[in-house]
């Protein structure tokens, strides 16, 4: 994971480090014991919120579009990106392939599992803010397909993320009318003793889950992000 200030870790995944997703011969590994989850929502029943209108994200202009065949990131959804952002495909499978060889510069097994995977679901993209000025990554990640809602999606990949806590959950609807869950919690470095804000959502498609993921090096990096965040998810479409 590259670009994202300070390093932080979880058993030995990056979490808003300076190391790309790809990037294995350069990851700082460190365990960090405990883990504190919380979340403030019930289990179903809360009334669905429409995605904010185009004048919130307003200041967040379209720099394309990523997921559909021949964007640098083939997936099972679309959606604008914000001005300057620059989106690089993740191939999962030949990064685990390269770690269970021992392959030179690639990371080692566990390491390798630990960072492409979070909970029931796999790195397919990452969106770098660094070109239009901004510390961070929005992550695409995608499952496979199944039975699972939106939403146990969701929470098992917060559950997955050491030190996650007081995620606060909601459903959602996109502008071209997809259903989704988004979450908002909070995310402690124990190496660095920081604590941070950090954003989710998941939707369900015919070929699996996918869910979006916004980090940012703090709280205030997130928020200067939060307008591509919402362009995103309000254009997001499934394929």
């Amino acid at each position: 994971m590259t670009g994202e200030g300070t390093v932080q870790v979880k058993v030995g995944i990056v979490r808003g480090g300076t190391v790309g997703l790809t990037a294995g011969s350069a990851l700082l590994a460190a365990v960090l014991s405990g883990c504190t989850e919380s979340s403030t929502a019930q289990d179903g029943g809360e009334p669905s919120r429409p995605a904010k209108s185009a004048a919130s994200a307003a200041t967040a202009a379209g720099g394309g579009t990523v997921g559909a065949a021949g964007s640098a990131c083939e997936l099972p959804v679309s959606f604008d990106v914000a001005e300057h952002w620059k989106a690089k495909g993740v191939d999962a499978g030949a990064e685990l392939s390269k770690a269970s060889k021992g392959a030179d510069g690639s990371l080692t097994g566990d390491l390798a599992d630990a960072l492409l995977r979070q909970g029931p679901v796999t790195a397919a993209c990452e969106i770098d803010a660094k070109p239009a000025g901004n510390i961070g990554f929005l992550r695409v990640w995608t499952g496979k397909p199944g039975d699972t809602d939106a939403r146990t999606v969701l929470r098992e990949f917060v559950a997955a993320e050491d030190n996650a806590g007081e995620a606060e959950y909601h459903s959602f609807r996109t502008a071209s009318g997809v259903p989704g869950v988004e979450v908002e919690y909070l995310y402690t470095s124990k190496l660095l003793d920081e604590t941070k804000k950090e954003t989710a959502l998941a939707v369900s498609t015919p070929d699996g889950p996918v869910v979006l993921h916004l980090g940012g090096m703090d709280t205030e990096e997130h928020e200067q992000m939060r307008p591509a965040w919402e362009l995103a998810k309000r254009t997001l479409r499934v394929r």
